[in-house]
């Protein structure tokens, strides 16, 4: 069975789309999806640097639009009680962050058009210290909320 040559242009058409997506990704205005690789790198993360390095992340900011609501004082740390939510729209992503626990990253859930952003989970905090709520947009931005919760009696064996 013969086959036409290929059109000329074609070629030219994948290679100029190639450099274009290249060059976006690489001023960080096109979105990385994150492998099963990076995400399982994320939950192994004993800092927040290590964190940022396995989900590709670059200067989130601070937002009205993501929240976090807890205790100022959490009696016992097995069990805190925390609610994040966000109103960003094309919200993908919704993580919990605890910065002193053995692995910062607590919880992660993705957001689909037909999901509510907004969850309550408890989560064990091995010491005071800061809690982050974290959305991630379609477009690769990231927003945040912080509190800073005290925890008089530490649940995670370190």
């Amino acid at each position: 069975m013969d086959r036409p040559p290929p059109d000329p242009r074609r070629r030219e058409a994948l290679s100029a789309s190639a450099a274009v997506a290249a060059l976006l990704l690489a001023q960080g205005l096109w979105p990385r999806e994150t492998s099963a690789a990076s995400l399982s790198q994320a939950f192994e993360a004993r800092s927040l640097a290590e964190l940022n390095a396995a989900l590709g992340w670059t200067a989130p900011l601070p937002s009205p639009a993501v929240t976090l609501a807890g205790p100022d004082i959490a009696e016992n740390g097995a069990a805190v009680e925390l609610t994040l939510a966000t109103t960003l729209p094309g919200a993908r992503r919704l993580l919990l962050l605890v910065e002193k626990n053995p692995a910062v990253l607590s919880a992660l859930f993705e957001l689909g058009e037909d999901v509510v952003p907004e969850f309550v989970i408890r989560v064990k905090m091995a010491q005071s210290c800061n809690v982050w709520a974290v959305a991630t947009t379609a477009d690769g931005r990231v927003f945040y909320a912080r509190r800073d919760i005290r925890v008089t009696l530490g649940g995670c064996a370190a």
